[in-house]
């Protein structure tokens, strides 16, 4: 039964590799979901870095079906031999490619972070549910807030949360946050946190969602990459 299940791991991520319209970003969306460093995937294949570093910045176009294939099977092999952690959290996941397109970054820590300090790691301002932040969480989950709002219904949304509820949904996209707190409301279950990447202020229901909800809300303002790059640092 795992085997199967691997399998069909391996066919979702090539095939959301082969149509993307940028191959490159999405081979390394996945290594940097796999938390595998460029020079490590590298060994695992046979190649030098360069060549990982290339297909991923679009230097080497186009890369074939064999060589995605193969940088994929790489990928689950590492992971494989950390215990496959990741591989089991994607199992959690369903099939559907735009539920996979919405999640742009996801993550289980094996160690608990407060609020506080996840906060303080990505420059956010907790703006509901101060008084919540010694609580700890357990994972993250950055969300593309336009397509996980727009085009998953509330039974998808659920799956946003991996393996557990006790982590932080971080939406990218917003301008107010009304609509992922509406949409959370929704589902019924409630994240550890939840953090707004871009507005200047939330929305004043969002905020009222928060606080009935006891959900702590916060707002990140870094860029998307630096982000990203300090919540895989964790």
């Amino acid at each position: 039964m795992m085997d199967l299940k691997r399998e069909l791991i391996l066919k979702r991520i090539c095939g959301e590799i082969v149509l993307s319209n940028d191959p490159g970003k999405t081979i390394r969306k996945w290594r940097n979901i796999f938390n595998i460093p460029q020079r490590k995937l590298a060994d695992e294949m046979g190649v030098t870095s360069s060549v990982i570093s290339d297909y991923e910045s679009g230097r080497r176009k186009n890369p074939g079906i064999k060589i995605i294939n193969n940088i994929v099977e790489a990928m689950l092999r590492i992971d494989e031999k950390r215990g496959g952690e990741i591989i089991k959290e994607f199992l959690n996941l369903p099939s559907d490619p735009v539920l996979s397109e919405a999640i742009m970054d996801i993550k289980e820590m094996g160690k608990g972070i407060s609020i506080r300090d996840f906060c303080k790691l990505i420059g956010a301002e907790i703006v509901v549910g101060k008084d919540m932040s010694d609580k700890n969480i357990y994972g993250y989950t950055v969300i593309d807030s336009i397509k996980a709002i727009v085009e998953l219904s509330p039974r998808e949304l659920v799956k946003l949360y991996g393996i557990t509820t006790e982590r932080a949904l971080i939406f990218t996209k917003t301008t107010t946050g009304r609509s992922p707190m509406v949409a959370i409301k929704v589902t019924s279950l409630k994240p550890g946190l939840v953090v707004f990447h871009g507005p200047n202020k939330i929305d004043d229901l969002a905020q009222r969602i928060g606080a009935a909800e006891h959900i702590p809300l916060a707002i990140c303002r870094l860029e998307v990459n630096e982000m990203l790059k300090r919540l895989r640092e964790i």
